[in-house]
């Protein structure tokens, strides 16, 4: 069964994507399966310098899922160029950059070092990351900054599909979503992870060292499913749905509300290989559904 699709203008062969964060920069997953047949691998949030990220404990189990805090620690943008990426196999599965800065300036000169990178796909601009104190999610909880932000990335690369991802953390995503796609984006994924938190009543301290944090797994899933669902009825640009996905039928679910693809995120600790099964497992399950294509498939929900 044939399950390539169209996102914004780049092809992928199927929708099953790595979520950024979750997957290193895709060499670490290397041993678990064939990096070829993923859609196409996000990789672990880059900024201009390299940081790291927050103080332990930076990670906490939480009931149907998990928090963390890790503050976005990478290894800066020159050393994915240098050491990273030659080694992904960009000519046979997209490699697609995801960028943190701290401001609409840094933003646009990360985007044109990596527009230029001709092994960069697309980029995944993250305005929604609730665990650093300047710049995420200070984005993404605002359309005016939120476009903003798009506008100046867009300019600085203006040939790459551009993919903004959002936040969960905000009153209404819709209004989100539209205010990026004037904007300029390409194509929209979402959700990044929900704000939250967990406490010690013995020690009567904080889980994490940065107090709080980002919720994700099966426990957020109703929440990004709703949220794709209704960003799907208000946009025209293809959008990417992503929190708590952890099976073939839960990736379907989110194409059947709209999403065009799906990444998957903390099912990669829980299971390093799963993310390939799932490659296999989805065209199976379409004929299981009597599903002759992933397009008819895509926005069947019948609500009335």
């Amino acid at each position: 069964m044939n399950t390539s699709v169209d996102l914004g203008g780049l092809r992928l062969k199927n929708p099953i994507m790595s979520a950024s964060g979750t997957f290193g920069y895709g060499l670490e997953f290397a041993p678990y399966g064939d990096l070829q047949k993923l859609g196409a691998i996000v990789v672990k949030g880059l900024s201009l310098q390299p940081r790291s990220g927050n103080p332990p404990p930076r990670i906490t189990e939480t009931p149907c899922g998990m928090l963390n805090a890790i503050g976005l620690q990478n290894v800066g943008v020159e050393k994915f160029l240098r050491e990273k990426l030659p080694f992904l196999p960009a000519d046979k599965t997209p490699v697609i950059a995801n960028l943190y800065a701290q401001g609409a300036g840094e933003f646009a000169e990360l985007a044109a070092i990596l527009g230029d990178e001709p092994k960069v796909s697309a980029l995944e601009i993250n305005i929604s990351c609730p665990n650093v104190r300047c710049g995420g999610v200070q984005f993404g909880q605002d359309p005016e900054a939120a476009a903003f932000v798009t506008r100046q990335v867009r300019r600085a690369c203006p040939d790459k599909p551009l993919i903004i991802k959002l936040s969960p953390n905000v009153t209404d995503i819709r209004v989100i979503a539209r205010s990026v796609q004037e904007a300029g984006a390409d194509i929209i994924s979402l959700i990044n992870t929900l704000g939250g938190m967990a406490v010690d009543i013995h020690s009567r301290k904080p889980r994490l060292a940065n107090t709080v944090g980002g919720l994700s797994g099966p426990a957020v899933k109703p929440v990004a499913l709703k949220m794709v669902y209704e960003v799907c009825g208000v946009v025209d640009i293809p959008v990417i749905g992503l929190g708590g996905i952890c099976s073939a039928r839960d990736a379907l679910e989110f194409i059947m509300v709209g999403a065009h693809a799906v990444q998957i995120g903390t099912a990669n600790f829980m299971r390093p290989d799963l993310i390939f099964d799932l490659v296999d497992e989805l065209p199976v399950l379409l004929a299981e559904l009597g599903v002759e294509s992933l397009e008819k498939f895509r926005g069947s929900l019948e609500t009335a």
